[in-house]
Order: C-alpha cells, then sequence, then structure tokens
C-alpha cells in the first residue's frame, strides 16, 4: 500500500512511498482508508517521540475513516460499512476496560504512536476500535472528529461538565481541540473567552461563538480576563499549551474553579504556584481521549446536527510533508485532512 512512513526523526525523516499492507490477525478489522486528519501527536513523534514505545519505520497517523474491507463475522462490522477511527486500541477484558474506561486500558496501544497508524490506504485494528460515521458527514469530516473531539468532549464535559451559566477560557483557539471546545460551550449556552496571536482566527472564533478575543502578542491574558469577568475569573480553564499559559490559567481561574489540561505543546514544566492552587480551591484535571461511551455521546450529538468538524484544509497524501509543516506553524484553524487517493 501507500503511505506516509516515519523513518527517523525530523522533517526529512518522513517519506510517502510503499509500505507493506497491514496483516489481519483474528480480532481485528481491516478498513480502506479514505481520509485522515493530523494531530499535534504526529508532530511529536516525528520530531521527538520520547516516552512512547514504537519502533521505526511507522506509518503515522491517529484519525482516520473509511470503509470495512474484511472483519470477522461476530465482530459487529460489515464490508462496505462506512466507519471511523477510535485511536486507542485497548483489551477489552483488564479491569479498567470492564470498568468502561477505555483510555485507561492495561495493554493500551495508541493508533499512531505505539502502532503503525493511520496514514496509509489500509488500516488493522482490533474490531471494536471502528464505530459507524454518522450519515451527516461526509470522509473528510468524519476523519477530523476522533481524537481531536473526542478529547474536547471529555475536558468539557468528562470531568466536571461545564454548564450553560459558566464561562470558559480556552488557550491556542486555531489548532483543532479549542476549536471543538469553543464550539461544544456554544452548544451549551455557556460564555467562552479565546486566545490567539492572530487576529484572523480571534474574529474567526467569535464567528464560532466566542463573546470575546484576546490577542496574546498585546495583552496579558489573565488581565483581560479579569476585565472582562469585571474581575470574578473564569469557571473553567482549557488548556493544551502547558508551561506557556500555565501561569495566566492558574490566575485566570475563578475561585473554586477548575483547569483541564491535556497538552503541553509549549513545555511540561511551568511552576506550580502551588499557594495560589489552595488558597482559591482550584481543582485541575488532566484530561486525555474519550472512552467509548462518551465517544458514542459525542457521535450521537454530530448525527442530531448539532456539531460539526471545522475544516482547515484537505491535502492530498502526497501533500502530507506540506500539511504537516503548515501545522508545526500553527497556521490552521481548525483540522487539517488528508484524502487517501
Amino acid at each position: 500500500m501507500k503511505a506516509v512512513v516515519l523513518e527517523r526523526r525530523g522533517a526529512d525523516g518522513v517519506r510517502i512511498g510503499d509500505f507493506p499492507d497491514p496483516a489481519r490477525p483474528p480480532g481485528n478489522a481491516v478498513i480502506r482508508v479514505r481520509a485522515a486528519a493530523l494531530n499535534h501527536a504526529d508532530l511529536y513523534m516525528r520530531d521527538d517521540g520520547r516516552g512512547i514505545t514504537h519502533e521505526l519505520p511507522m506509518v503515522l497517523g491517529l484519525d482516520a475513516a473509511g470503509e470495512v474491507v474484511e472483519a470477522d463475522p461476530d465482530s459487529g462490522l460489515t464490508p462496505g460499512q462506512r466507519v471511523m477511527s477510535y485511536p486507542m486500541e485497548f483489551c477489552g477484558t483488564c479491569p479498567q476496560c470492564q470498568a468502561g474506561e477505555q483510555p485507561w486500558c492495561e495493554n493500551l496501544r495508541i493508533i499512531g504512536e505505539q502502532r503503525h497508524g493511520t496514514y496509509g490506504e489500509y488500516l488493522s485494528a482490533k474490531a471494536g476500535c471502528f464505530l459507524p460515521v454518522p450519515d451527516t458527514l461526509d470522509w473528510h469530516q468524519a476523519a477530523a472528529l476522533p481524537a481531536a473531539y473526542m478529547t474536547a468532549w471529555r475536558m468539557m464535559f468528562g470531568k466536571a461538565p461545564l454548564l450553560p451559566h459558566e464561562t470558559v477560557l480556552i488557550h491556542g483557539v486555531g489548532g483543532g481541540v479549542a476549536l471543538a471546545c469553543l464550539q461544544m460551550a456554544a452548544m451549551v449556552g455557556a460564555r467562552a473567552i479565546v486566545t490567539s496571536g492572530s487576529a484572523d482566527k480571534l474574529a474567526r472564533a467569535e464567528e464560532l461563538g466566542a463573546v470575546a478575543g484576546i490577542d496574546y502578542r498585546d495583552n496579558t491574558v489573565w488581565k483581560a480576563v479579569m476585565d472582562l469577568t469585571q474581575g470574578r475569573g473564569v469557571d473553567m480553564v482549557i488548556d493544551n499549551v502547558g508551561a506557556a499559559t500555565w501561569g495566566d490559567s492558574l490566575r485566570a481561574a475563578a475561585w473554586g474553579g477548575r483547569i483541564v489540561t491535556c497538552g503541553t505543546t509549549s513545555g511540561a514544566q511551568p511552576p506550580a504556584d502551588l499557594q495560589r492552587v489552595f488558597v482559591r480551591q482550584l481543582r485541575i484535571f488532566g484530561s486525555t481521549a474519550a472512552n467509548l461511551a462518551e465517544y458514542r455521546a459525542l457521535l450521537r450529538t454530530v448525527a442530531e446536527g448539532r456539531l460539526l468538524p471545522v475544516i482547515d484544509s484537505v491535502h492530498p497524501m502526497d501533500g502530507a510533508l506540506e500539511a504537516l509543516a503548515r501545522m508545526a506553524k500553527a497556521e490552521q484553524f481548525g483540522k487539517i485532512v488528508l484524502d487517501i487517493p
């Protein structure tokens, strides 16, 4: 098959070309991939990969949508069925899986990190990793939905759910998770304040429902938040940036507020400022992808027409290097998608 393959670290270590077709062991299904979406995890794997057990060369990619080619008769999948990926291969038998928390699986393997990913013509994974595509979505939208939107769903509703009367601060509103959080805040009627270094992205975010946008190039974010909230602060902060935004996150949170973090694109070791945490009785939640029950709730919401992924751009598979470069420069507004011919 044709695939986007990481052979060594660095932008020049990615090639597009032939790669062996994936095998289908018992319990797996194989899909013909029609579209695959980019995530920041792809850049981490390309440029670093420390802390993730894997071998090179490997096919990149976490998200995919396509058609079932082959599956076991008792899998619930049928050839030709439109499906989308759940990016984490889980065993289904460990105590965490039995409790319905697949992201905590004791034998977890993340697609595109611990094993081959989605940027190829074919993908083989455990049958439970494929869910039906809502009829409202085309291939590109379906590929854009899994990792970013399920991560956002768990951040917004899985820990300490955002309520309609509350205000949320969302850092870096160009990326997929941040935009998904904005859409979900607007969906439940909450107030969303967003940040970006791009005036165009801030304007587009307001079109999607943000009540205010803060350009971090010209403002101290936490002070601007206090001005916008009459000195109270926000009930929730969505932070997937890390070291560069953590101080603002702590200072912008209201007394008793919560901070939900799912990423560290700017670094993972910010000052803790523990005195502020305990004096203001802040709650800090770590979050990754949704469990299957949360993922299905997200898909029901999409099927009802209440949520639609924002697509930044669609690139052919042969343009994968340019697509990765666009994400590395933070030029996107929404999800970048590869079309798999």
